[in-house]
């Protein structure tokens, strides 16, 4: 959609011009696009500092009276004004600026003289040099936008007031109620609790159910009103080994992004022989801890929890086998878990991988430790 368009509707919209159906129109469009909406939140912010500044009609005023004393001065002329390779580079370099400019202000002369006063040399008179304070009041006014906008959207999370995210990792999704699974060594730095977000950027708030530091595992559950549960899980959790030189993939959110990383089962043990883990081939990243690790059926086979600091694709991982222990562990001391039910077949033998991760992505998250 054209800019200028939406920002001549952003104004009309937050001065009452629209009628209610173009107005519950206009709303829906910035429910559905992030773009339109931030625009407006810009535009209604940047008319306000123009109205500190003295109010459109006056910069407006300003600009005229300066475009005509340099006619009269002769510094510039009309017909220097049309198509030149100057004027053609400004716009390039100011379009937002001047879009934004223009939508409020209806600044015409600015797209004519304003662009070449800022090629004019500096020494001809004193208004040349106000006009590009205009223009640069305009972008410092663009960057405290922008500023205010970061703000406003890190305050749109369900972080706890003065909390700062002190690790994160990954996790995955084992009872559609929303019980998750990642490494304790994830929740460590915790000094209140996590927060967990998905592929859609949807944040929930999670509680810590169970840590066990020993097998390096932590079963997490959502609280929080806003997730909604889901009645299947695509995956099955693998109740026994698997077979060395298996091919295996992993989901995770390394470097606070989705990430496929794909490799092959390397050995049916850890680090020096630890029977708890087993080492895989594949580039990992800080943030892949607790993410899951697939074979080619779909099947989790282990929990993406450690790598060889000085071996390059020397990775290690929880073996599924302890997840399944672990919440077994768990029903028989807790009645209040007897309802947790692991996805145990999986639903996607014989796809291909384009096609499973599609089906996974929905269930695998990023973990955010405060």
């Amino acid at each position: 959609m054209d800019e200028i368009l939406i920002m001549d509707a952003a104004e009309r919209y937050l001065n009452g011009q629209m009628s209610a159906e173009e107005k519950a129109m206009f709303e829906q469009l910035r429910q559905t696009n992030p773009e339109v909406d931030q625009l407006v939140v810009e535009h209604s912010h940047f008319l306000q500092e123009l109205q500190h500044y003295g109010g459109v009609r006056d910069v407006k005023h300003t600009l005229h009276e300066v475009h005509n004393q340099l006619l009269q001065d002769g510094v510039i002329k009309e017909e220097e004004l049309a198509g030149t390779a100057k004027v053609v580079n400004l716009w390039k370099r100011y379009k937002r600026t001047i879009t934004i400019a223009a939508s409020i202000a209806g600044i015409t002369a600015l797209s004519i003289s304003g662009m070449t006063l800022l090629f004019t040399p500096p020494n001809n008179n004193k208004k040349i040099q106000e006009l590009v304070g205009v223009v640069n009041d305009i972008r410092i006014k663009q960057k405290q936008q922008d500023k205010t906008i970061n703000e406003v959207v890190k305050k749109i999370t369900k972080l706890p007031d003065g909390r700062e995210v002190t690790a994160v990792g990954s996790a995955f999704l084992i009872d559609g109620k929303g019980y998750l699974v990642t490494n304790a060594h994830v929740l460590r730095k915790s000094k209140k609790g996590a927060i967990v977000t998905n592929n859609k950027g949807e944040e929930f708030r999670v509680v810590i159910v169970k840590m066990d530091d020993a097998r390096d595992i932590a079963i997490l559950k959502i609280e929080d009103e806003d997730y909604k549960s889901v009645n299947f899980i695509p995956y099955g959790i693998r109740k026994s080994s698997t077979d060395i030189a298996e091919p295996i993939f992993t989901l995770g959110y390394p470097d606070n992004k989705f990430v496929y990383g794909e490799g092959y089962l390397s050995s049916l043990t850890g680090f020096n022989g630890d029977t708890l883990s087993c080492q895989i081939a594949i580039a990992a990243n800080p943030g892949n801890s607790g993410g899951p690790v697939f074979n080619r059926n779909g099947e989790v086979i282990g929990i993406l929890s450690t790598r060889e600091v000085q071996a390059e694709g020397v990775v290690f991982a929880i073996q599924s086998k302890y997840i399944v222990q672990m919440v077994n562990d768990l029903k028989k001391s807790d009645t209040a878990l007897q309802k947790l039910k692991l996805p145990l077949n999986s639903a996607v033998k014989g796809m291909d991988k384009t096609q499973q991760v599609k089906k996974f992505e929905d269930y695998i998250y990023m973990v955010k430790v405060y």
